[in-house]
């Protein structure tokens, strides 16, 4: 075990299937690499509260149905779990990270952790190193989520992200901020799901066909909801939603828990999602997928797919049948694999760097 103590810092207690993984990943592929390393368990009451309201009610200002709530408190008791069984560090307060370890360095992100806009870590000082206990502290994959580019930062928030020794983001847009508020160019990396290895505990599932289109996400538009429909009709293939419910799916798995998630994704013939995470696993399973860009996600999906060769697969109410047929049945381009090598070898490299004491990071 290499003596050097490491903390994460990000998303981790979100009733999300993405934000589990590429917390659970980027600690299993540190944890691989020899170091002691656990993830930096805040809980903020307030926070808490916002989260679980969404978890159980993710359609707001809409009514989840009476026969959904049981299945979305199923899911996020199944999530909750699934997070307690991360490597976590003793409980400390969002609001007060005095009361967290100390640790030799400090990793935040993934996930759109420096978003200013986001309902509820909005502004939280601590995701830009304020108040963090650790002698080094670099950033991996961090994201500012739907909060664009050209508002740039205010001085206040840009002067905090002067405490971070490297910076590395996942897309474009939150690659200009740093570059517009400190004059830094952050190396761009991949997700830790596209970066490492994905290991879900083993499931059995005999409950779907051997056959399906997966469909990941909510709030779909009309015309979205309809070309996948009537592309999933010609071909008898039945829509399972999973996670959340969608009324124009043959099928709901609600309740299904993240280690379900993966397993489900990589069994199905293709995937529809409006969800960033959506796209990454159908990018690291090589499937066919079409993913519909949705006001708070659409800066993560334009930085996400056009960035791997895969910007096709963005579509919308202009997109033909024809094109739709095509990238929901046809093998991803070989391109698509090429760039995910690319950046997995800049990704590694960036954090070899990162885990150098800084005398040795240009060496």
């Amino acid at each position: 075990m290499n003596g050097l103590k490491i903390g994460v810092l990000t998303f981790h207690n979100c009733i999300n299937y993405g934000s589990f993984w590429q917390a659970k990943c980027l600690v299993e592929g540190l944890l691989a690499r020899g170091y002691d390393v656990e993830i930096l368990n805040h809980h903020s009451p307030r926070i808490n509260h916002a989260e679980w309201k969404t978890a159980l009610q993710p359609v707001l200002p809409g009514e989840t149905p009476e026969v959904d709530q049981a299945l979305y408190r199923e899911k996020l008791l199944k999530q909750t779990c699934a997070i307690n069984a991360l490597p976590l560090s003793p409980e400390f307060k969002l609001e007060a990270p005095a009361g967290m370890p100390q640790y030799d360095l400090v990793i935040v992100g993934s996930d759109e952790v420096w978003n200013l806009m986001h309902p509820w870590f909005g502004k939280c000082p601590i995701f830009y190193g304020e108040g963090i206990l650790t002698k080094r502290l670099v950033s991996y994959a961090a994201s500012f989520g739907n909060y664009p580019a050209n508002w740039g930062l205010e001085p206040a928030w840009a002067e905090k992200l002067q405490n971070f020794e490297l910076i590395s983001v996942r897309d474009e847009n939150s690659k200009q901020l740093i570059q517009n508020a400190i004059g830094t160019d952050p190396e761009i990396v991949l997700d830790p799901c596209l970066q490492f290895e994905v290991k879900p505990e083993v499931r059995v599932n005999g409950r779907f066909p051997s056959r399906y289109l997966a469909l990941y996400g909510h709030s779909f538009s009309a015309s979205f909801l309809n070309q996948i429909r009537n592309y999933a009709e010609k071909l008898k293939l039945p829509i399972i939603s999973i996670g959340y419910r969608n009324d124009w799916a043959d099928e709901q798995w609600i309740a299904a828990d993240p280690h379900d998630f993966v397993h489900f994704i990589s069994g199905a013939e293709g995937i529809a999602t409006n969800f960033f995470h959506g796209c990454v696993f159908a990018l690291l399973f090589g499937k066919p997928f079409a993913a519909e860009k949705s006001p708070y996600r659409s800066l993560k999906l334009e930085g996400l797919l056009p960035m791997l060769n895969a910007g096709n697969h963005l579509i919308s109410e202009t997109t033909s049948a024809r094109e739709i047929s095509k990238i929901l049945s046809e093998s991803l381009n070989p391109e698509i694999g090429q760039k995910i090598a690319q950046l997995r070898e800049t990704s590694a490299n960036f954090l070899d760097r990162a885990l150098q004491p800084k005398q040795y990071q240009n060496a």
